[in-house]
């Protein structure tokens, strides 16, 4: 291996050979995925100088990017607070400081109105819950999984892990006295829930495969090691979840694979007593529970591909009475229950929504919204008993903001707009929504924002974002750093190509499985209509795309290398046949229902090897590529596009490839905002060098 910074790293090539369904494959750089071999680290620490070396003149640029995302944030601020019992709850930063201040201070005698000072000054009588600063010390990755009072407010369960792999250690702190406790429990999940009268804390532990498999039963004040497995889920395509109902009367645990649920219940007020299921699983069969008084709401897709609501009994569960009859093309996402009211999400159009069902009451409503793209969705909403609910709102022109909504007068009042601070005015932006035609003649949706009067002859840079998996749907959303994009003359366009939720579960259905090319080439449809419109043009055009969006970002590098002018993946799914066909790595076994099982089915290998980007890299003219990944990623693993951008060099020797590995944070980069923002800067600085748009 070549490890001077003068020339590109050569990867050495050891041969490795994979047998399949007759179909013999060479991998000469599976050695990369020994994480604990020196020379794998060698190797990654000699890509990262290259990569440096290769961008060094891009670091004035870096840092004017990041001072101008620095500028426009307001550093020193606080959320709007939430009320729960007794108390308002929110979240402050400091400036100069990574991470978030966790609080909450006593609601005041007839105080009706959240607290909310403009400068994000502490407010008098606040209490520190946990200061993230003081915890990160000493650390280079930080990150919370659990967050968690208890329902008396005096008890806090928190998880940390310290190396990105989300592996949590979970600790409880008693909030009268400020101490942490000594039980504290290992390599945890996200999720918890707590007893009625906060003496037992359920908790979830995963498999060798970071599958969550496990709920336990904690009674604070004893050792982990007297804890209990209320319940273990054996089928390796499920994953299980923990929670409270809002109405804190049952604990819930959720068992799902990505096609079928199962969900059980135990009264929070009987926490040692048996798991109770509401309804067995049945193959297909994807279900959700809330409770809603002497009943449990289910959301389902029963014969309801958009999915229903139903109701059944809570003292006894059966026969699901429909409430919200199926619809097809209003795809109901979630449903929250309050003592008079019941509020469910759903898209329809290819827009979010909130639809208001008032208890006892026929007239149902839909809350209108005034832009023509945006996204709402429910905020925190922890108290059961209120006519108000909070939400969040924003668009590709419209920073993040929260309203308070009230359920009966239906009066919105906007609690806060995240502050852009500077001259950002969004009058100077329009977004647009514009349609591409695939080849197989679907219309797929392309959003859009750009500075007010961009030229519409071609001349303009343009980033095309794309993701297309797991039914996720790249809503319209705001950005600061994004700013300095848009400022420079850079059109934002997002893709909502199918395999994503946008346009409901036909969309994803029809993205998945053997049609996943359908992801793949409504992308590139998406750019060969950009340019078609006078948008941009392919000299001008970087695709990006990350985790799943970056298995998008590989393929299409294969399949149009000619549309772009440069392409970003970061943590990118680049090597999915060879993972989906090992079975012990995290993830795999309960991906099959995703992408399909290529170890017992022939004809689902074959598939996945024909788009696979690392089983298909050629020697064509591809344009530049920057991939980012991180060392310690549990979702997609580093070695992926290690192995992609090892391979591209030795097929395309005067390609211009460059790989960034993050050696100590996980498959969100780093941890820390600022660190955070750094990370953007060298990824929007890479981009606007491919676009000659750095001005």
């Amino acid at each position: 291996m070549n490890t001077e910074t003068t020339a590109a790293p050569v990867a050495k090539r050891v041969p490795s050979e994979r047998t399949h369904h007759g179909d013999t494959v060479l991998d000469e750089y599976a050695w990369l995925a020994a994480k604990d071999d020196p020379e794998t680290i060698a190797y990654l620490n000699a890509e990262n100088a290259w990569t440096e070396r290769r961008t060094a003149g891009l670091a004035a640029l870096r840092e004017t990017l990041f001072n101008e995302t620095k500028s426009r944030t307001q550093e020193t601020d606080l959320s709007v607070p939430t009320r729960k019992n007794g108390y308002w709850y929110y979240t402050r930063t400091v400036e100069g400081q990574q991470y978030g201040i966790h609080c909450r201070r006593a609601v005041a005698d007839g105080e009706t109105e959240p607290p909310t000072p403009a400068d994000g000054a502490p407010l008098d009588g606040e209490e520190i819950l946990l200061d993230g600063n003081a915890l990160a010390e000493g650390h280079d990755f930080f990150a919370l999984g659990t967050f968690d009072v208890s329902p008396d407010e005096r008890w806090l369960a928190y998880s940390t892990d310290f190396d990105g792999d989300e592996r949590f250690t979970l600790r409880v702190k008693d909030l009268q006295t400020g101490e942490v406790l000594g039980d504290e429990v290992p390599d945890t999940f996200y999720g918890s829930a707590w007893s009625a009268d906060g003496s037992i804390l359920f908790y979830l532990t995963v498999d060798e495969a970071w599958r969550p498999h496990r709920v336990w039963r904690h009674t604070v004040g004893t050792p982990a090691t007297a804890d209990e497995i209320v319940y273990e889920e054996s089928d390796e395509r499920f994953w299980v979840g923990v929670g409270l109902t809002r109405s804190e009367k049952f604990i819930v645990i959720d068992a799902h694979s990505k096609i079928t649920s199962e969900v059980r219940v135990i009264p929070s007020a009987n926490p040692t007593g048996v798991p109770a299921v509401v309804a067995p699983r049945r193959q297909g069969v994807e279900y959700s529970i809330e409770h809603h008084g002497h009943r449990f709401l289910i959301l389902h897709n029963d014969n309801a591909e958009d999915f229903a609501l139903a109701y059944t009994s809570a003292d006894a569960p059966g026969d699901w009475v429909p409430m919200i009859e199926h619809s097809p093309g209003t795809r109901l996402e979630s449903v929250d229950a309050f003592a008079n009211h019941i509020v469910v999400s759903l898209r329809t159009g290819g827009l979010t929504g909130i639809r208001v069902l008032p208890d006892g009451s026929t007239g149902s409503y839909d809350i209108d919204f005034p832009e023509p793209l945006y996204s709402v969705g429910l905020d925190s909403n922890p108290e059961y008993q209120t006519n108000t609910i909070r939400f969040h709102y924003s668009s590709l022109i419209t920073p993040d903001s929260v309203y308070d909504y009230d359920l009966v007068t239906r009066q919105r009042v906007l609690r806060k707009r995240k502050p852009v601070l500077g001259d950002f005015d969004p009058a100077g932006y329009e977004q647009h929504r514009d349609w591409a035609l695939a080849d197989d003649g679907t219309r797929v949706p392309v959003s859009l924002v750009c500075k007010v009067g961009t030229p519409r002859d071609g001349s303009a840079p343009c980033v095309l974002y794309g993701y297309g998996s797991y039914e996720a749907s790249m809503d319209p959303w705001f950005s600061i750093p994004r700013l300095s994009l848009l400022d420079r003359g850079v059109i934002f366009a997002i893709a909502h190509v199918r395999g994503g939720g946008e346009l409901g579960r036909r969309w994803y259905e029809t993205g998945k499985f053997l049609a996943k090319k359908n992801t793949f080439t409504d992308f590139v449809a998406a750019a060969r209509h950009l340019v078609k419109a006078g948008w941009t043009t392919p000299s001008r055009l970087v695709a990006r795309g990350g985790s799943a969006g970056g298995l998008l970002m590989g393929a299409v590098a294969n399949l149009a290398p000619d549309a772009f002018a440069g392409i970003v993946a970061q943590v990118p799914f680049v090597d999915p046949l060879n993972s989906i066909l090992d079975p012990s790595l995290p993830l795999t076994v309960t991906e099959w229902e995703e992408w399909g099982n290529p170890l017992d089915d022939p004809e689902v290998y074959a598939y996945m090897k024909s788009y696979s980007p690392y089983e298909n890299v050629a020697a064509v003219d591809y344009p530049a590529i920057l991939a980012v990944t991180s060392l310690n990623d549990t979702r997609v693993l580093y070695h992926e596009p290690a192995k992609w951008i090892a391979r591209l060099r030795a097929t395309v020797p005067d390609g211009d490839f460059l790989l960034k590995t993050e050696m100590g944070a996980g498959h969100g980069g780093p941890s820390g905002r600022y660190d955070s923002w750094k990370e953007e800067a060298f990824v929007a600085a890479w981009i606007l060098a491919r676009l000659d748009a750095q001005g």
